[in-house]
């Protein structure tokens, strides 16, 4: 038997899909305390959209491997690791490096994935699903009899947040373009256009009295309107900056803004809160902490997706050699979920 193939997608600066390189080389091999995992699928985020222009605000330097999470096999182990984990089944939040065959991990960042989901499935839940749980949980506390307001229902977090919050007995709103209407009303969400509506209005007919929390990737404009259609004690979530994607000049600015933003409301005297969620916030200060809470809350994640109260949303797989194709498909806006490479 020959050695495994090692492939990786490589992005060389600022360029088109088509510009992404594939290369291949030897395996790598697993550190002291880490793991080698043979990477069964991994996906697009919003992230990549923004760092192949640049845009993603703590970016590394080009040229380096994206990829934000993945989902796959340990296949090695390195000095003082638990043999044990040989053959088990992982995700992990990797931030850039999963467009590869092999990834080096360190065991501390693996969550194991349990038996009964699919590798693509499992994968369409990682980044997003954690960033969902922990808005819903850990930041705005949905409770049943709450009602909440979802931007960009059908997108990677949004169609998890969705489910998510309507497993916690939460009343949704949630925009979307017409053509997902039907598909959030089968969830029981209550759609509203954005591109043809008045959203504030028409939030506002449907919740006289506000909403309870309000989930917003968009940024810009809509993080103040959002901001204004929340009810006393309610809670707005920024998590993104969707509408400055194509803009030029500082790729910090657009965070900052509402970063500021967020500062300001939360120092008026009033009973509503603001955040804005990072996913890799908390870290820095205890990496311990943030690995037992990521493994607990993605743990909760894959637990609803196995009582089927969270529905795995895959676009489209392609394998990593069409990785250019998987990014375009992802920034079309045309596809409903997660698109999900795999090796």
């Amino acid at each position: 038997m020959g050695m495994p193939e090692y492939v990786e997608v490589v992005l060389p600066g600022r360029v088109e899909p088509e510009g992404l390189e594939l290369r291949s080389g030897p395996v790598p091999t697993a550190a002291e305390g880490g793991v080698v995992v043979a990477v069964e699928a991994t996906g697009v985020s919003f992230a990549e959209q923004q760092m192949r222009r640049g845009r993603y605000y703590d970016q590394p330097p080009f040229p380096f491997v994206p990829g934000y999470d993945l989902v796959g096999t340990v296949v090695a182990i390195g000095p003082w690791t638990d043999p044990a984990l040989v053959g088990t089944r992982v995700a992990a939040l990797t931030k850039v490096g999963a467009w590869a065959s092999h990834v080096a991990l360190d065991a501390a960042d693996l969550v194991s994935v349990p038996d009964g989901l699919g590798a693509a499935e499992a994968e369409t839940a990682v980044v997003n699903g954690i960033t969902a749980w922990q808005m819903l949980h850990r930041r705005a506390r949905v409770r049943a009899g709450q009602t909440v307001l979802v931007h960009g229902a059908n997108g990677g977090v949004g169609s998890l947040l969705v489910q998510l919050a309507r497993a916690a007995g939460a009343r949704v709103i949630g925009t979307a373009s017409a053509r997902h209407h039907d598909e959030l009303r089968a969830l029981g969400v209550e759609p509203v256009d954005y591109r043809t509506e008045n959203v504030p209005a028409r939030v506002r007919a449907l919740a006289p009295g506000g909403v309870d929390a309000v989930f917003d990737h968009v940024g810009g404009r809509s993080v103040i309107d959002s901001w204004a259609l929340l009810a006393p004690g309610g809670t707005l979530v920024a998590y993104g900056s969707a509408a400055t994607r194509d803009d030029t000049g500082s790729k910090q600015w657009p965070v900052l803004k509402i970063l500021g933003r967020v500062w300001l409301w939360n120092a008026l005297p009033n009973r509503r809160r603001a955040y804005f969620f990072n996913v890799w916030a908390g870290r820095a200060l205890s990496a311990d902490r943030f690995r037992a809470r990521l493994r607990e809350d993605l743990g909760q994640v894959f637990a609803a997706m196995r009582r089927g109260e969270v529905t795995a949303r895959i676009a489209a797989e392609l394998p990593l050699s069409r990785a250019a194709e998987a990014l375009r498909l992802a920034e079309s806006g045309t596809v409903a979920g997660k698109v999900v490479l795999t090796p």
